[in-house]
């Protein structure tokens, strides 16, 4: 990236700055679960706390991912962290072990990278039963060997009975960025098209069913998956007109589209009808009055892409196994700046915000 390109990227990410510390602000005296839910809260946490003190260009920019070069060798690593408190550790279609290494994964591939390397911190409680640590260690280990990356550090602590809920998880990654264009959510412009690369809100719903014990016959199994190798299909099919991919876990899609449309100063517009929920996931959150788009997801991406390869980007989704149902959802617009909104089924408009509250704590 030439040095006038540079000098663009950081001042619109001080701009976007700037716009979201007005946006959100942290009011609250306490801790709450609200400020783990991905959504306002968490927003208000992070740009009232944490922001402020280690603020950079790298972090301001607020991605899943920081990116930067290696000093005299022209490549671009990716660096990530995540923690995992899921409730309960196992649940339908993965475990607290797989999804710690898969949101890992993909929070690397959001920034257009191939991962190479994670980290593995353990806070076990004491009492935890030793099978199950077996069970959750071996499930990381065949889904860190399934996509192609090795566990190559780690930490572990134990604490005393009843201070950690069982089990807590951090992992970190490091991965080789694939891109040569800047990729990220400043990125967005107006025209360009939204795609989805399948139903939403699948493992918040798996989740909330299995903690609870809900009386709800269903299936719904997580949709936890590695989607560093969806990533590079839609790379390789539709180039430097991939201009942002995000991560959409907690809080769901509509987080993830108004951090993007925060960060870039533009509008989103969806078409409900074009979003995919599975039968069974949109039943129950009428049943529990939730959006699925503000549901948790570990195992799809909203990606944001130039009109013009649009279509070849969205086949290259399709003819991927984890791609097979993705839709274009939507279209990006120049105002009014910030703003999602939703094209409703009955011919409606309404503003589609962040997730406010927490209806689904410990989901990741």
């Amino acid at each position: 990236m030439d040095d006038t390109r540079i000098d663009d990227v950081l001042k619109k990410i001080e701009r976007t700055r700037q716009a979201r510390r007005h946006k959100f602000y942290l009011r609250d005296e306490k801790i709450t679960l609200s400020h783990g839910s991905g959504g306002k809260a968490t927003h208000n946490l992070v740009e009232g706390v944490f922001a402020p003190a280690f603020s950079n260009p790298m972090l301001d920019a607020m991605d899943d991912a920081a990116t930067f070069g290696v000093n005299g060798t022209g490549q671009r690593l990716a660096f990530t962290t995540d923690t995992y408190v899921v409730s309960p550790l196992f649940f339908p279609g993965g475990d607290i072990g797989k999804l710690s290494v898969h949101g890992t994964i993909n929070d690397l591939a959001m920034a257009g990278a191939q991962p190479l390397y994670l980290s593995a911190g353990f806070i076990l409680e004491e009492g935890f039963p030793i099978a199950d640590l077996r069970r959750i260690v071996a499930s990381m280990a065949q889904a860190a060997t399934e996509a192609g990356v090795a566990i190559v550090t780690g930490d572990t602590k134990v604490v005393q009975r009843g201070k950690a809920d069982g089990l807590f998880i951090n992992t970190a990654g490091v991965g080789l960025i694939r891109t040569t264009w800047p990729l990220g959510q400043t990125e967005l412009q107006p025209g360009d098209k939204v795609l989805l690369s399948g139903p939403v809100g699948d493992h918040g719903i798996a989740i909330m069913l299995t903690r609870e014990a809900l009386d709800i016959e269903t299936d719904i199994q997580s949709d936890t998956a590695p989607l560093h190798s969806l990533v590079a299909a839609l790379l390789a099919a539709a180039g430097d007109g991939v201009h942002s991919l995000k991560d959409p876990t907690r809080g769901g899609v509509a987080t993830a589209l108004n951090e993007m449309a925060i960060s870039s100063e533009v509008s989103v517009a969806l078409d409900e009808h074009a979003i995919p929920v599975r039968p069974e996931v949109r039943g129950a959150c009428e049943i529990l009055g939730l959006d699925p788009q503000t549901i948790a997801n570990e195992g799809k991406l909203p990606a944001i892409v130039a009109h013009e390869v649009a279509e070849a980007g969205l086949a290259a989704m399709r003819a991927h196994p984890l791609g097979r149902e993705a839709m274009m959802i939507g279209t990006v617009q120049a105002e009014p700046a910030g703003m999602v909104f939703l094209r409703t089924d009955i011919g409606g408009m309404r503003v589609l915000d962040m997730l406010v509250g927490d209806p689904l704590p410990r989901i990741c």
